[in-house]
């Protein structure tokens, strides 16, 4: 079975698209005994396709099915269903934190590229402030996600080393669809998806879909912080040899940006949140001339934009195929928020009497016990844009199949910060600011301020090529090679006083590549092997906050080197893989905050990923995922010989689920039990965040084959894990929590 884009492949893989958005039970059944037809993208060329038990590399594939089983509260929150990934989710919606096979990172998601019809929606996998996922929102419109760690990642589309999460959208069919969703759940929320489907004319698909939601947020805030809606388009014309494929995706979406909060004060636990009434409204200064400007921190964080794309491919005969995919992403990624700047103390230690202090809203007098923490309004206005074409052209031959691609991309970011502005608040949620206390009346606050504007622009341009040679029947060994060439534009005002205070123009050119091998040991199962290098070039942000790492040349490109040795089995009952990983991060640097010394460091990592699948005919399913590594930092001028910050050794999670009938009614009952081991909060490894375990359950009711009902609780036991500490002052006594317990509620209704 060749691994390239053969014509019989191409037949595959349109049937796979054309799949119905919504599926009779028994389809799902006879899906399920169809292991050895799953059809992923990612990883070839222009996204061309392969059988995944044909794949070199490990890549997880989660469907809409399963997606619901596991209800994410976020697009990050769904990425804890792929091994090799630890994903901080504590934050809301936005504001995620996702760490990929022991890889270094202080936050954010500096390895993990989000696509969307195999077309990376924007190409710097983190900006301070910006990470992948705060631009996606997951709704019924998705059909699957496949989730690449290492493999050929560093060769095709935008070259990320790391993790590469596809979403792949529904698609029309012959018959017409359509479903409806009404969700309601304790914490207020309301809302409403939709998904329509089918043939416009003859070979000319569509499916459209979104939602409207509205709620106060998991996290009370006292008014409805949580809001958005989304709508996609997605048209599918299909000729004799070939297709092409178009879709926009518009979001408007918000929603509180959690942070951490003190773990020593009583009665402030999960449910605490700094935002409310009597606070979500706020003026700060900036600037030297400290103008004053007032802003509704209710906003939170969130995208307001598009992304919008498709994709070309042609048989050109004679065992040549061309798949060209392009996307465009343009908006507004916005954060609002109220960030902790040190340990809790009491009015008393701060106020000017020495006794008490009086609430600036309601006129409270506060007595000096009373814990106080000093909270910063930040501000960062953040208009992104990026266009991204990847261009592949590939021929099959008897026993060899090569590739050649041409993959461009633009990048764009203009930003304007306010971050600081703290002053002495009231611990408790919402808590008021206070009168009283000398700092909180200065202009500039209590704490530092950071105030910058800056523009950038780059611009990528690469060529790569792949090759597969066919040894034998089972055997097959691949190589894949990418010349990249990146530059950057940048310039920054870091104080507001219309004073440019950095300013470069950055070219640099790297090549990466991948060799593999795969052995098929029979029908059902095989064995791979994989080596790889690639790099993470820099951004904007990497220049600003390393400026004194930089001079220039190769400084600041992370050098990543991977290597894989995988295990698969695939038969009508079970998917299993597991992957033996070992990795080296080179040249990583790590900011606690803006203005602070960077670390330089080199980090290795070592690994076992397990994912793991199995259906029986009887309706009971159990999917299973766990990672085991070990973590060094190598070189670093304070932390050699230290594990890296933030990453467990273990975590494992277990998802049961067992379909049967109630008199005329189908039923499912399932739920996911997940364990995570003990982290350290710092690279010093003086700050241990102690493990913990969560469970979710579900049921779901089918009174008819249109009608659908699921119930669904998420943290059952009310577990108050930790997620992190305080990134920006590690010593300090806070920690984010995982969410708390909620339940949802959801009525859906199939139109056929």
């Amino acid at each position: 079975m060749k691994t390239l884009f053969t014509k019989g492949m191409l037949a595959s893989a349109v049937a796979v698209a054309l799949t119905q958005p919504a599926m009779a039970q028994e389809d799902v059944k006879q899906q399920a005994k169809d292991n050895a037809e799953i059809i992923v993208v990612s990883g070839t060329p222009g996204g061309a396709g392969i059988r995944k038990i044909d794949a070199s590399f490990a890549v997880t594939n989660i469907d809409a099915s399963d997606i619901e089983k596991l209800a994410p509260k976020s697009t990050a929150d769904l990425f804890k269903a792929i091994p090799g990934v630890w994903v901080e989710s504590s934050g809301g919606e936005s504001g995620a934190n996702v760490f990929v096979r022991g890889f270094p990172g202080g936050g954010d998601a500096p390895f993990l590229t989000i696509a969307l019809e195999n077309s990376p929606i924007y190409p710097a996998p983190t900006l301070s402030f910006l990470e992948n996922s705060q631009l996606f929102r997951i709704d019924d419109t998705i059909e699957m996600v496949e989730g690449l760690r290492g493999g050929p990642n560093p060769v095709v589309s935008n070259g990320q080393p790391g993790l590469t999460t596809n979403f792949r959208l529904k698609r029309g069919g012959e018959s017409t669809e359509a479903s409806a969703k009404y969700t309601i759940s304790d914490y207020g929320l309301n809302r409403v998806d939709v998904v329509a489907s089918g043939a416009l004319d003859d070979d000319l698909y569509y499916m459209v879909g979104g939602y409207i939601k509205s709620s106060e947020g998991i996290r009370d805030a006292g008014f409805n912080s949580e809001q958005g809606n989304q709508f996609t388009v997605n048209i599918t014309k299909v000729y004799d040899k070939g297709e092409l494929n178009l879709y926009t995706r518009q979001t408007d979406d918000r929603g509180t940006w959690y942070l951490p909060t003190p773990l020593n004060i009583e009665g402030i636990d999960a449910n605490y949140t700094q935002i409310g009434p009597l606070n979500r409204q706020g003026t700060i200064t900036y600037g030297p001339n400290d103008t004053a400007e007032s802003f509704d921190f209710g906003e939170g964080r969130g995208w307001d934009g598009h992304v919008s794309g498709g994709s070309i491919k042609l048989d050109l005969g004679n065992d040549w195929q061309l798949v060209d995919r392009f996307n465009l992403t343009k908006g507004k990624a916005n954060t609002f928020g109220l960030v902790p700047n040190g340990s809790a103390t009491t009015v008393a230690s701060v106020a000017d009497n020495g006794e008490s202090a009086t609430g600036a809203v309601t006129g409270t007098v506060y007595d000096g016990d009373t814990p106080i923490q000093q909270i910063g309004r930040w501000v960062v206005l953040k208009d992104i844009e990026a266009f991204t074409n990847d261009l592949a052209v590939s021929k099959s031959w008897e026993d060899f199949d090569t590739s050649f691609g041409i993959y461009s991309a633009t990048t764009k970011a203009k930003d304007w910060w306010s971050i600081g502005n703290t002053a002495y608040h009231v611990l408790q949620p919402g808590g008021e600011l206070l009168d009283g206390i000398k700092c909180n009346a200065d202009a500039q606050g209590c704490g530092f301020n950071y105030d910058i504007s800056s523009v950038g622009d780059a611009s990528t341009f690469a060529v790569y090529a792949t090759g597969t040679w066919y040894a034998t029947t089972d055997l097959s060994i691949d190589l894949g090679l990418r010349r990249e060439n990146h530059e950057v534009n940048y310039s920054v005002d870091e104080d507001l006083d219309g004073k440019i205070t950095k300013a470069l123009e950055y070219d640099e050119t790297k090549t990466s590549w991948t060799v593999g091998a795969n052995y098929a040991l029979n029908d059902t199962s095989g064995v791979f092997v994989r080596m790889n290098r690639g790099y993470k070039m820099p951004y904007f942000d990497d220049f600003r906050d390393n400026w004194g790492a930089y001079t220039g040349g190769n400084d600041l490109i992370k050098e990543v080197t991977q290597s894989e040795l995988g295990y698969k089995f695939m038969n009508d009952s079970i998917q299993f893989f597991a992957t033996a990983f070992a990795n080296e991060v080179k040249g990583d640097t790590f900011v606690r905050r803006p203005g602070a010394p960077a670390e330089i460091l080199t980090n290795e990592a070592y690994g076992l990923e397990l994912d793991g699948r199995y259906s029986h005919d009887s309706g009971f399913s159990l999917s299973v995922n766990a990672t085991i590594q070990e973590t060094e930092i190598t070189e670093s001028a304070e932390n050699e010989g230290n594990e890296a910050q933030r990453q467990p050794g273990w975590q494992v999670r277990v998802t049961p689920s067992y379909g049967f009938d109630i008199g005329d009614m189908f039923a499912t009952v399932y739920g996911t039990l997940s364990a995570v081991d003990d982290r350290f909060g710092n690279n010093e490894n003086t700050v241990v965040l102690e493990g913990y375990e969560k469970v979710d359950v579900g049921l779901t009711l089918e009174p008819t084959d249109s009608l659908r009902l699921q119930f669904s609780v998420d943290n059952l036991t009310d577990e108050q894990g930790i997620t992190e500490g305080d990134p920006r002052n590690p010593d300090s006594p806070n920690g984010r929590y995982i969410m708390p317990r909620s339940m949802k509620l959801s009525v859906s209704y199939l139109f056929f």
